[in-house]
């Protein structure tokens, strides 16, 4: 019962960090597309004052999914870690380039190096949720097992491409959504509009990749689509749907003020689907959570200390994110709304 539960706890942790749109929260892929210095010069402004107070938050999350991992699932950890660690190392990468590249970008004076920061940002961006996404599609397609040697074919089959696909589109999708109520609130009244369309074009191609992953996972990943589309598995997808719908209704008749929950109301329910399509196993169909658990002394006293953790830091992250929705952390000034010049524009 104890290893169940943190399975669960595994799956939870992990869906909290999606929900909070990865590292940049989920702002990276309209900074890439945002257009050249001039035309992308109010959504970067309004995508660095949106990210500054909250972007490095979300990185407790990771920090829980690998102690969980290690302590919990210790030979689940060897064999994902054995089969996908260039996908994983790729993904490490790009959280730092992406974290480097945002904090350098801000302060720099010249608009050329303020490109290159910008970029290296933007494209780490890219990179994270695909290899984060393509190693739960490996995993997901039955690929890894104990013993499993790293191979290309672990990480680039075609569930673990949709997988990736699907990471960027969803976190575009939250992103566009928190984007367009951060707009609301600093006054910037052209951006709401701006991400809300952004918002409605994302969840679009998260129905398409998702219509594509049916066929595909029918054929490349059999235990997991027949979990999705029956039982707890197929009500949790509806209702992932039911709330992505919803929020692109709320979007259409300006309602921000519940679009936040309901667009992290269709990731996390999502994530707990796909938690649900694969019980018992930690790696379908090689190794169930029974199997893959650590010692019984071992999961009591992880459970004891999961269970601390979650309790001081939740509500920790939970005031910070309020703060940060009530502008407590930091006002966006009516020069930046206002499309000011940055200094070095003309450098």
């Amino acid at each position: 019962m104890m290893a169940d539960t943190i399975a669960w706890v595994l799956v939870v942790v992990i869906a909290a960090y999606a929900c909070g749109g990865g590292t940049d929260y989920g702002a990276g892929f309209w900074d890439l597309v945002a257009g050249g210095a001039d035309r992308g010069k109010r959504p970067r402004w309004l995508i660095d004052h949106a990210m500054a107070p909250v972007w490095e938050v979300n990185n407790v999350w990771l920090i829980f999914v690998l102690v969980l991992m290690w302590t919990g699932f210790p030979t689940m950890f060897e064999a994902v870690f054995t089969a996908l660690w260039l996908p994983l190392v790729l993904a490490a990468v790009g959280t730092v380039l992406r974290g480097a590249g945002f904090a350098l970008r801000k302060p720099t004076r010249r608009l050329a190096r303020r490109r290159i920061y910008g970029a290296v940002f933007a494209i780490a961006s890219l990179v994270t949720p695909y290899f984060l996404g393509s190693v739960l599609g490996g995993v997901a397609s039955g690929r890894v097992a104990v013993g499993t040697p790293a191979s290309a074919h672990v990480w680039s089959n075609p569930t673990s491409i949709l997988a990736g696909l699907m990471a960027i589109a969803a976190t575009a999708f939250l992103g566009a959504v928190f984007l367009s109520a951060d707009a609301r609130r600093f006054g910037a009244d052209d951006l709401v509009d701006y991400f809300r369309l952004r918002a409605v074009i994302a969840f679009c191609a998260v129905v398409v990749l998702a219509a594509i992953a049916l066929p595909v996972t029918h054929h490349d990943a059999r235990y997991v689509w027949h979990g999705l589309t029956r039982g707890l598995g197929l009500t949790f997808v509806a209702l992932s749907g039911f709330m992505g719908v919803l929020t692109v209704f709320l979007l259409m008749v300006r309602a921000h003020r519940w679009t936040r929950y309901t667009s992290v109301a269709t990731v996390a329910l999502a994530i707990l689907a796909w938690g649900l399509a694969q019980r018992p196993y930690l790696l379908p169909t090689t190794l169930t959570v029974a199997q893959g658990a650590g010692a019984p002394h071992t999961l009591r006293w992880l459970g004891l200390v999961a269970l601390i953790a979650v309790v001081l830091v939740g509500p920790a992250l939970f005031l910070v994110y309020r703060l940060d929705m009530k502008g407590r952390l930091e006002e966006l000034t009516d020069t930046d709304t206002g499309g000011a010049g940055l200094p070095g524009d003309n450098a």
